[in-house]
């Protein structure tokens, strides 16, 4: 009698774990992600582009690329002005977020016709204020 008390009860709760869909049936209930209706903020602290300007140089950024807002013209990794197009093709979020990326995570994504010579561990050198600083000097232009 007591099995059969627990067996009824086990019965009650396993009846109530789906959710009745049109029908009168039962689901499976899931979890689904709710639309996010507006902007996403950023995570991190806002940018200065012109502290980023100098972090730039400072890093030796020109070394490798080119990009006239910072009068370098360095030709190992890819032309800084192409950022934009370079973001769409690798799919990988906002332009700020690809640029981010490319600092912190820079084999996440390696623009085609270049080699992956950026060393992985360089957005760990730079603080979360540093690397907010080049992205915004980097887009801004």
């Amino acid at each position: 009698m007591r099995r059969l008390a627990i067996l009824g009860l086990l019965a009650l709760l396993a009846a109530g774990c789906g959710k009745t869909v049109p029908g009168g049936g039962r689901g499976v209930t899931t979890p689904t992600p709710e639309t996010v209706v507006g902007v996403v903020p950023s995570s991190g602290p806002a940018g200065n582009a012109a502290a980023g300007k100098t972090l730039y140089a400072a890093q030796g950024c020109g070394a490798c690329h080119t990009f006239p807002p910072a009068g370098s013209t360095g030709k190992v990794g890819p032309d800084l002005l192409r950022l934009p197009s370079d973001a769409k093709k690798a799919n990988q979020g906002t332009l700020e977020q690809y640029t981010k990326s490319s600092i912190v995570a820079p084999g996440s994504y390696i623009v085609p016709g270049y080699p992956n010579a950026m060393p992985p561990t360089y957005g760990q050198k730079l603080s979360p204020q540093q690397v907010a600083d080049l992205v915004a000097f980097l887009v801004k232009h």
